[in-house]
């Protein structure tokens, strides 16, 4: 047998690089299949359930056998499903269903949907290697519903207990009653969350995407909540059209790093400001400098989203293609640029993705 200690280093380093990419191919297999397993209602189907065979698991969840007996296959080589062969039945584990349905604190299926959506476009990215510009937002239908559920599991669950209270006092004036506006606010469940939470204030959500804002005022109207309107918005002239002085809190949720023209954007934002306001920044946990993230626990799919959608979107209006990973230093010096001058910077436990920054005028 041949010890691989007596290999040389170049060929000691290719081997262990070629078992790395096979594992890679495999778990990117795993990500499709986890996937669809949460669009098509199967982890929930399976979850608490005692064995089932392919037929049974496929009426159950009122898809198609054969389908559902070759999904099987892949998660149980995957290691995500048991297997009796004896009996020809499937089990899924209670501690992988905590992880895989909303029974546990986060479901980790969501975020497989990003491989096959952004593998999506792959073309188009590709053609912009060659030719520059970018993706435009229209090739991404599913996008604010994927990113919808993100901020279900980072922010929502968060927010009145973790990410509120890092502005002190914050709390007690939006229950006073103050004038809030969330920018690039997607589907806006945060807005609706905080409107229910807090009758006294006023919110407001801007967005670029006709489809999010139609879905948010759909939930606004049917939630009776007359404090909480939302509007179509470009903001990639915020520096000059934003109304001075109106707003007592702004929020951004992920919401600055895609942006055409980010640096207007947050201009805007402290013109908006009133002089005692506070804006509220989530963004992505990561350094401008690209040796820096290699410990990064999700730099490597981060990179890939920006590529494929955070980057590519803004470069498709003109913009300054910013990018999903643009970092921690870039990030507070384009909020010096802007005007603050007392920005404080935090993370949460619970959120390995992101940064939230506290910033006042």
């Amino acid at each position: 047998m041949c010890n691989v200690h007596s290999l040389p280093a170049t060929e000691v380093d290719s081997g262990a690089f070629e078992a790395r990419l096979i594992n890679a191919l495999n778990e990117s297999g795993l990500m499709l299949l986890t996937a669809i397993g949460h669009r098509t209602g199967l982890f929930e189907t399976l979850a608490g359930r005692p064995p089932l065979t392919s037929q049974q698991l496929a009426d159950a969840a009122g898809l198609d056998e054969r389908y559902v007996r070759e999904w099987l296959g892949g998660m149980v080589v995957g290691g995500v499903i048991d297997t009796d062969p004896s009996a020809g039945t499937y089990q899924l584990p209670d501690a992988h269903a905590d992880l895989l349905t909303d029974r546990g604190p986060a479901n980790l299926a969501i975020y497989a949907q990003f491989i096959s959506l952004l593998g999506n476009v792959e073309d188009d990215v590709v053609r912009c290697f060659r030719e520059g510009g970018g993706v435009p937002y229209s090739r991404y239908p599913r996008f604010q519903e994927v990113m919808a559920s993100d901020s279900g599991q980072t922010v929502l669950p968060a927010l009145f207990d973790a990410i509120l209270p890092l502005a002190p006092s914050l709390i007690e004036r939006l229950e006073a009653g103050i004038r809030v506006l969330d920018c690039a606010c997607g589907r806006g469940r945060a807005l609706l969350a905080m409107a229910r939470r807090f009758p006294a204030s006023r919110f407001t959500g801007y967005d670029l995407s006709e489809q999010a804002i139609a879905w948010a005022r759909d939930q606004a109207r049917a939630a009776g909540l007359d404090n909480l309107a939302f509007e179509v918005r470009d903001l990639s002239d915020f520096d000059v059209t934003a109304t001075p002085g109106a707003f007592d809190l702004v929020t951004t949720f992920d919401g600055i790093h895609d942006q055409a023209r980010p640096r207007r954007l947050l201009k805007g934002i402290h013109r908006s400001l009133a002089p005692d306001g506070v804006y509220l920044v989530q963004d992505i946990h990561a350094s401008s400098h690209h040796h820096l993230d290699r410990d990064h626990p999700l730099g490597t799919m981060l990179y890939a989203v920006s590529v494929s959608h955070c980057m590519t979107v803004s470069l498709a209006q003109g913009g300054e293609g910013l990018g999903t990973m643009w970092g921690r230093e870039r990030a507070l010096a384009y909020l010096e640029e802007a005007g603050f001058r007392d920005i404080r910077v935090h993370q949460l436990e619970h959120d390995i993705q992101n940064d939230y920054f506290v910033c006042r005028p």
